[in-house]
């Protein structure tokens, strides 16, 4: 039976609390770095190496993520695993590509490979890999993907591991959606800032036409935007360069729009 490789019920079951012992482990030690964290592609990359740990008849690890209906390889712990999943891309076909498709896990020995996706089985046929173990890995309506696994033994994965990688992929879900949710929020407010800081340096831009000129708001505003699109400069930067020459001690007439 899976996941019973000890002598007796009693060393099968310390063997699978020790199993889930690593996952949980792993699980933490993402969770910890997820709360330090900023960069999803160091993320991604922990993500490979610690479930490596967590399922140990794992020899490569690889995060596919498809995004407008193109495989990209977002980590992976060797070029080897890289090469195996360029196989998938290139030929349309593999475990990675199906968990994505289907998001159901897809555990396969190489000789099924051959079976159910011979393209593919052909272009990786010198990769060294005889065992596959793909789980589908859903972040967001932007992305999903799978968290792949390879083995070079034949017979590397068994339901056991299938279910430990289900449960971490699972767990390391919810984690990737609210460092997105991060990401994105911290982006948006990076956005706004800029926006705000734009609106101001206009602003003082448009204060100092008008007091030159003495016109009004609407017409010093039009007197920049017309400059901004004679120079082909964006307004934010010419409204800048404008009040720093206006307000420079050297320059005192350089205020005319």
């Amino acid at each position: 039976m899976d996941g019973q490789r000890g002598e007796g019920t009693d060393s099968g079951d310390d063997h699978l609390v020790r199993r889930l012992d690593e996952v949980t482990a792993a699980l933490e030690r993402l969770t910890e770095l997820l709360e330090d964290e900023e960069d999803l592609s160091v993320i991604l990359d922990r993500l490979c190496r610690q479930v490596i740990r967590a399922i140990p008849g794992a020899d490569m690890s690889s995060v596919t993520l498809v995004r407008d209906d193109i495989p990209v390889t977002g980590a992976v712990t060797e070029d080897q695993a890289f090469e195996v999943d360029l196989a998938q891309y290139r030929s349309g076909q593999g475990p990675c590509l199906q968990a994505a498709a289907t998001r159901e896990m897809q555990r396969v020995a190489v000789a099924e490979v051959w079976e159910r996706w011979p393209a593919f089985a052909e272009a990786a046929s010198g990769l060294g890999v005889a065992s596959y173990l793909s789980a589908p890995l859903f972040i967001d309506r932007e992305y999903n993907g799978s968290l792949n696994l390879y083995s070079r033994s034949p017979h590397g994965f068994r339901e056991l591991d299938a279910a430990l990688l289900e449960l971490y992929t699972t767990a390391a879900e919810g984690a990737l959606r609210n460092a997105r949710r991060y990401l994105n929020a911290r982006g948006q407010a990076s956005e706004l800032r800029t926006a705000l800081t734009s609106r101001s340096v206009i602003d003082q831009a448009k204060g100092i036409v008008m007091a030159v000129h003495r016109i009004d708001a609407d017409q010093a505003f039009r007197l920049l935007v017309d400059r901004s699109q004679r120079e082909n400069v964006k307004l934010r930067d010419l409204a800048e360069q404008f009040v720093k020459d206006a307000t420079a001690p050297a320059e005192p007439d350089g205020a005319g729009a």
